[in-house]
């Protein structure tokens, strides 16, 4: 009878850890597929990233043939703008070590095109050509897109990192997810928390 009594008292212990085992994984693994769906949203963030640097891209050879036509004398400038576009056309982010190089590339990019307005403003029949007007209407848009689509880009990321590192993210990363590693972001450029001196003069 001894016997009997341990040997239901033992049946109900296992069947008491075997519940509570069943339970704690039925509730960790409910945020199992968390982590490769963040991953998908980061890669699909970041494919809209470049999706509007090359829209970008796209526009600048229009754009610096209409300059050409108005300002051929501004060589410098135009052949500036062309080579950023090349560098840019170069730098294939298939890995995190490559954003920096991707941002710089985009950076001096963004530097010609903004000498190149400057150079605009000497030429009021350039600045008044329709075509050059819808030019520059469609490289602010994308502008702005690019803005969007960094910010979605960093919220992914944001996402994904958090992810992995909290409970109970952290454990399907360990274990099943290892070969998944936090995801960079892109950083402010040196200096720009600091507010830009205007001078009239």
């Amino acid at each position: 009878m001894e016997n009997n009594k341990m040997a239901t008292s033992l049946r109900h212990w296992a069947t008491q850890c075997l519940l509570t085992f069943t339970l704690l994984l039925g509730l960790t693994g409910c945020g199992m597929n968390n982590i490769p769906t963040l991953d998908e949203q980061v890669k699909a963030s970041w494919g809209q990233v470049e999706n509007q640097y090359q829209r970008r891209a796209d526009l600048i050879p229009n754009l610096v043939a209409t300059v050409k036509g108005y300002a051929s004398h501004e060589q410098e400038t135009l052949k500036a703008v062309t080579d950023a576009r090349a560098r840019v056309g170069s730098v294939q982010v298939s890995d995190p070590s490559q954003l920096k190089a991707f941002e710089a590339a985009q950076d001096q990019l963004s530097s010609a095109l903004s000498r190149l307005m400057v150079v605009v403003e000497r030429y009021p029949d350039l600045k008044a050509d329709q075509q050059f007007l819808t030019l520059q209407a469609q490289l602010e848009g994308t502008e702005n897109r690019i803005a969007v689509a960094r910010r979605d880009y960093i919220e992914a990321v944001r996402q994904f990192n958090t992810e992995i590192r909290t409970f109970p993210g952290v454990i399907w990363s360990k274990l099943l997810y290892s070969d998944l590693e936090a995801k960079p972001s892109f950083s402010a450029k040196p200096g720009a928390d600091e507010a830009p001196k205007v001078s009239f003069q």
